[in-house]
């Protein structure tokens, strides 16, 4: 029993000394005929962050006009929306499963919000910033809550408010 059990030790030990590549045994001439080393990306701030107030998103929204003043049964019927659909995931003080709204409309123009309320699944497949927010949020999709153009432009709205 005592063999089979050294036997396992050394045969673990053995493979986590052998995953690691070892770049200094490597030869001049091996490492000259090796493709040029990929070039270092930029390092973006995180998507939650980032402000893309140019990107309109990906869908039917193209254009929205905000009123120079929150209309304020719009955006009563949002917070009960949001409330209703959104706050399993999403909290208005605090980062949860996925981003806080809080100051959304300094990042994200009104358009990438509706593109991103009405179809989710499209906007992470075709949308940098969406694949990136998914990528940041651990993988946790957004679920299309199968809303209106009506009841996104309320959310929006309701989104005006927070601040």
């Amino acid at each position: 029993m005592k063999t089979i059990q050294r036997l396992a030790l050394f045969l673990t030990i053995g493979m986590f000394v052998s995953c690691g590549e070892n770049t200094d045994n490597k030869t001049e001439s091996a490492k000259s005929s090796e493709p040029a080393a990929v070039e270092e990306t930029e390092v973006l701030e995180p998507a939650s962050t980032r402000i893309t107030l140019d990107n309109k998103g990906v869908g039917k929204i193209k254009s929205i006009e905000l009123g120079e003043t929150i209309d304020a049964a719009m955006a009563e019927r949002g917070s009960e929306l949001f409330n209703t659909n959104c706050s399993a995931c999403h909290k208005t003080d605090k980062r949860f499963i996925g981003p806080n709204p809080t100051g959304i409309l300094e990042r994200r123009s009104p358009e990438w919000i509706m593109n991103m309320i009405l179809d989710p699944k499209l906007m992470v497949e075709e949308d940098q910033c969406a694949k990136d927010l998914l990528v940041e949020f651990n993988g946790a999709a957004m679920a299309n809550q199968n809303m209106s153009e009506e009841q996104a432009r309320e959310i929006l709205e309701f989104f005006r408010t927070l601040k």
